[in-house]
This record gives structure tokens, sequence and C-alpha cells, in this order.
């Protein structure tokens, strides 16, 4: 049975009034490769810097080895960091490098040596103990950093990003080389990135973040095949994530078409989201197994196999991976087996949000002050409204709305975008739209008066 080393009870952290970690639980198992992964400012650095004691943690605990680090000072904990700055002495060789921390807490000399030449070995850079850091290349200095960080034999290593400034040949290179290590020294590793492929490549678990917040643990081969939500299949790997109705267990629609699957307990006619995987979507030539057809739209050589666009006769765009190229304009059969399809609940059908009545016939709401229906409820009350997510209508002009914001997510759903839109001064819209829009591209915001519907006091 595998022993925990670190738990993470319930740890919430915030800057400047920002939550940036939000009830964090998490255990890590003695021996485990754990990545944390996630896009920039999801939090995971800052848990990573907590576990090694640079931060506190407004709320909750770590613990390792059962005991709560508490205000343990980072020199104090049996962890050691590797960072994506290597953070090497300029002024010392390679050698006095590594050997600086063992001198530090007063190691024997002939135990530092036999310590150094030992940890050299397992980086591959025996030869290099008297070499200037700076003579190095990146990849070389990079093995010097994590020799540094383990000849102190820590219980656990966390690297943050220690692979991100190499080329791509080296950090694939540099790739395999730790997962060896990570084997011959059986110790934690926890590792931080936002390289979806360096998690699956690395891992035996990879908890999933964003916006503060754990969204998925799991093991590589789940994360990627049983996703949660729309998130995690988007973020891990390449997807097709469709809207779908879940018709009874087994059975589900999506793309125009009704699909055998092997999900269960969702209900009956129950609104899904839907993951097929590009390379799980197969050509035949066989009447009997086609579901579907589609117009290849463009086909693409990339290298191990051709990626194409179809258009589905239905009107859903699909990527689909194939080792076999057909041309465009071709129109192929298709179908999808039920082991390959992935349904998910989905996290929400509307925008659901808080109000205020500023009056007749219009509230408060995200800052704003919109037209809507109050019949029933006068001015104070606290309400709840829904707004569907195809309508609400983004304008470039950010001053042409009654709010703005900035696109943060963006999701195809094989025939319309949904886009996540952070409001300025807080909270969030959920819209459908055709249109195409950019990550970061400010908006302003409408929502016809018809649109909004009040549900109910609070």
């Amino acid at each position: 049975m595998a022993k925990k080393i670190i738990d993470i009870r319930g740890v919430s952290k915030s800057f400047g009034g920002k939550t940036v970690l939000k009830d964090i639980n998490l255990f890590i198992n003695q021996g485990e490769f754990l990545t944390l992964l996630g896009p920039s400012g999801c939090g995971k650095t800052t848990l990573l810097r907590m576990i090694a004691g640079f931060l506190q943690p407004d709320e909750g605990s770590i613990l390792l080895d059962g005991k709560e680090l508490g205000d343990t000072p980072p020199h104090l904990r049996p962890l050691n960091t590797v960072f994506q700055r290597y953070a090497l002495f300029p002024h010392l060789d390679v050698y006095d490098n590594i050997a600086f921390g063992l001198k530090l807490k007063g190691v024997p000399e002939d135990e530092i040596e036999k310590r150094v030449r030992k940890v050299l070995k397992l980086v591959v850079m025996s030869d290099y103990e008297d070499r200037d850091v700076e003579t190095l290349s990146g990849g070389q200095q990079q093995r010097i950093a994590i020799a540094r960080a383990i000849v102190n034999q820590p219980k656990v290593l966390l690297l943050d990003e220690p692979l991100a400034a190499l080329d791509l040949k080296m950090r694939k290179d540099m790739q395999i080389e730790l997962k060896e290590m990570h084997r011959k020294l059986g110790i934690t590793f926890i590792y931080v990135t936002h390289d979806q492929e360096e998690a699956l490549t690395l891992s035996d678990t990879i908890v999933v973040m964003n916006e503060g917040r754990i969204q998925q643990i799991g093991t590589p081969i789940d994360i990627y095949n049983e996703p949660v939500n729309a998130f995690v299949a988007d973020f891990i790997g390449e997807s097709n994530i469709l809207n779908g109705t879940m018709i009874r267990d087994r059975r589900v629609s999506f793309i125009g078409h009704d699909f055998d699957c092997v999900d269960e307990g969702f209900g009956e006619n129950t609104p899904v989201d839907v993951v097929v995987r590009p390379e799980d979507i197969y050509f035949t030539t066989e009447a009997a197994k086609t579901q579907f057809t589609a117009t290849v739209k463009s086909c693409i050589f990339k290298g191990v196999h051709y990626e194409m666009f179809v258009d589905t006769d239905t009107g859903n765009e699909l990527m689909i991976q194939d080792y076999d190229p057909y041309p465009v304009g071709s129109t192929v059969q298709l179908y999808i087996d039920p082991d390959d399809i992935q349904v998910m609940k989905k996290e929400r059908t509307t925008n659901a949000l808080e109000a205020t009545v500023s009056g007749e016939g219009s509230i408060e709401l995200l800052g704003g002050t919109f037209e809507c229906n109050t019949a029933g409820y006068t001015a104070g009350d606290k309400v709840r409204v829904e707004i569907p997510f195809d309508a609400v209508d983004l304008q470039d002009d950010c001053d042409a709305g009654e709010l703005t914001g900035e696109i943060h997510f963006i999701l195809y759903k094989g025939d319309h975008y949904h886009l996540t839109v952070k409001i300025d001064g807080g909270g969030a819209l959920y819209v459908d739209t055709n249109d195409i829009w950019d990550k970061g591209d400010l908006v302003g915001v409408k929502i016809p008066k018809k649109k909004i519907r009040i549900v109910g006091a609070l």
C-alpha cells in the first residue's frame, strides 16, 4: 500500500484581494511522480512554493509525514527545489555548485566528494566537475541544478517548469533523463508545467488546475481518456468537444446522429458534453459500419499522421487524425466506436446570476444596469436571473455595451464557439457565438431585455 508523504488540506491563498488558490485538498504518495498541470496563472507554482515554504497559506495546512509544516522555514524542510532559472553560482565551478549545500551543513569532505561524484554520474556529467558553469549549455546547466538539489538527499524534489528554457529536442531528451532519474532515486517528484505532453510523458499522477482549483486528479491515461469536464478535455491533447443529449443509458445524440456509448447514470434526454479524440474517428467503406458522412475541408501532414478537418452531413466541423490522407473535397464515411465516446456532465446550461432590482423594469447585474421585466419585485430586492448563452451580444467597441469585459477562455463546439468573458469589476458571462474572437480581446457586452429572466428571489 502506498504511503502518503505530503497531505495538503483546505489550502487557500490570495494576493492583493485576488484568490489564487481556493480550498486545495491533495495528497501525494511516497516515491510518486506527481505533476501540477495548468495554464499560466492557475496557481500551480504558488502551491509548489507553499510546499517548499517560500509562501504561507492563508487557510489550511500542509503536512509532511503526518507532521504539519506550519512555519518551518524552507531550509529546515527535507525538500529541494529546481527552478526554471537554474540559479547556479557563476563564481563556482560545477563541483562546488553541487557541493555548496553539503558544505553549509558541515558534511565531511570525503562524504561530499563521494556524494558529488555519485550525482554527477546520475546526471551524466561525470567529466565536468572542474568546468565553469557559464561555459555549459542550457541542458547541462539544468542537469547541474538537478544534481545540486538531489545531492542533499531530499525526501521530495520540487521542480518548477525546469525544462521550459530548453529547445524542443533538448526538452524531450531531458524528459527521458528525468524519468530515469526518478526511477533510480525512488524519491517523490512534484513537477510544475503547463506542457500537456510533458505531463503525460513524465507523470504517475497528474493534477489538472484552473483558476486556483483542482479540476481533475488521475493517471495520464485517466486524464486523457476520461476527462471530467470540457476544460480538461480541451487542455489535455486535441479534442472534438460537442454539445449532446444523453437519450438514455448507453445511448447519446450529438452532431445530429444517435450513437451507442458506454456511459450510464446521466438520466434521460439530459444535455451533456461529448468528447471524441481526433484519432478515435474512423474511416470506412462499409455501408453497414457507416454512422455519418462528411466532406474533407483540409488535410495536413503532421509527421506521424495526417490531420484533417471535415464538415459532417449535419454541418458540424470535426478534427480527424489518421495515417492515411483523404483528398480535400472528397466525401467520406465515418464511424465512432462506443468505447471512444466520452460523455461528461455539463457544468452549466445557462448563465445563472445574482442581481438587484434597481427600479421598475431594471436590474443591477455584474456592475451594469439592464432593462428587465421586474413585475412582482420592488427596488432593492435580490433576485436570481438566467440568461441564455446565445443571448449575450459581444461588441468590438467596449463603450457599446452595458458592461465591458475580456475574452478569457474559448472552446470550439463543432458549430459554434463557447466563450468565457471575464467582466471588469468581477464575475463572468458564458457566451455562445459564431463570431471569431481571440483570447484577451476586450469587448462590450449587451443583453436584450427580453433575454433576461428573473427566476426567483434570493
